[in-house]
């Protein structure tokens, strides 16, 4: 992906520096001194790892394509997002939150927030609706998620919270399993001059559990078991509510050049947010962002060209 990137920006006549952000990233980036960071880094640990990288470089005032610090921390912790989106109108699968710390200092049944999105330790609901979906609350590429993520009693709930806290060692998000139709939506650009390209449906040809569940292992090897349509057999309506949630979350989030935004349909046919990512992969006929982009008929080097731009614009560079 880095030498793609690279590619991309070097034949629109850049002049590339490829800088890791290790604990020397500073002293790197001061001596490089560049006019403006193509961020694509995804930071060391904690919830707000995406944040490290534009945090140092709005420390030092240079500019860089993606969002800002404030928006990547918020964005990975999916049950904040969830929040702010059920604040400006967006529907969300109902969820709850397990804390991590509560588990690892409980000897007895593992806690869960009483009330969706309100994370209130408490004994284990029997009100809960199952199926539900167990997975990190601050992980992106979907890790810790998969077929075997989904409990459809109390004591695989049980089981998955206990697993999930001692893995990953992080909070973890219950959600209503939405058992419908997947969609991705991207965003791209800034203000009034945002476009929100056609949607993309991802559809399970081969399936490895009693779940359709798009997540690690199934991207990792996406040709075997999933395809996408784009535009997807969607009423118009539909696809307008969409992009409109798409756009509508963006905003509110204080996206910055690119997002890509995923749904799942309701049994009422209406979308469900399910999580936004700021900071998508970029790997070239790969990444999710990149084979929406490529659909709506966005060649590689014009998508990764047409991000820095936007973030150039944005910036009072152009």
């Amino acid at each position: 992906m880095i030498d793609a990137i690279s590619q991309a920006l070097a034949t629109d006549g850049c002049a590339v520096t490829v800088l890791e952000a290790t604990e020397d990233f500073p002293q790197k980036l001061l001596a490089a001194a560049p006019d403006i960071v193509f961020n694509i880094a995804e930071g060391v640990t904690g919830r707000d790892r995406e944040a490290q990288a534009p945090a140092i470089l709005d420390y030092y005032g240079i500019p860089y394509t993606g969002s800002d610090a404030a928006t990547l921390a918020v964005s990975l912790d999916k049950a904040l997002t969830k929040r702010i989106a059920q604040s400006c109108g967006v529907s969300t699968p109902e969820f709850w939150v397990i804390d991590q710390g509560e588990q690892a200092a409980a000897a007895g049944p593992a806690a869960l927030a009483q009330t969706p999105g309100d994370p209130i330790p408490g004994e284990l609901s029997d009100a809960l609706t199952f199926p539900v979906l167990v997975k990190p609350n601050a992980e992106g590429s979907s890790k810790g998620i998969s077929e075997g993520s989904v409990a459809t009693n109390i004591e695989q709930l049980r089981a998955l919270i206990a697993t999930g806290c001692a893995r990953y060692g992080q909070d973890l998000l219950v959600e209503r399993y939405v058992e419908g139709r997947e969609f991705t939506v991207a965003v791209l650009g800034n203000g009034s001059e945002a476009c929100v390209l056609e949607p993309m449906e991802i559809r399970f040809r081969a399936h490895r559990g009693d779940f359709d569940v798009y997540g690690y292992e199934v991207k990792q090897n996406f040709r075997d078991y999933v395809t996408y349509e784009c535009p997807p057999d969607l009423a118009p309506e539909q696809v307008a509510r969409l992009k409109r949630d798409a756009q509508q979350i963006y905003r509110v989030l204080g996206c910055r050049d690119m997002a890509r935004v995923d749904f799942r349909l309701q049994q009422d046919e209406t979308p469900a947010f399910i999580e936004i990512n700021p900071l998508p992969g970029l790997a070239p006929g790969y990444s999710d962002f990149v084979i929406l982009a490529a659909h709506n008929g966005l060649a590689y080097d014009d998508l990764i060209r047409g991000i820095l731009r936007a973030a150039c614009k944005r910036s009072g560079l152009l």
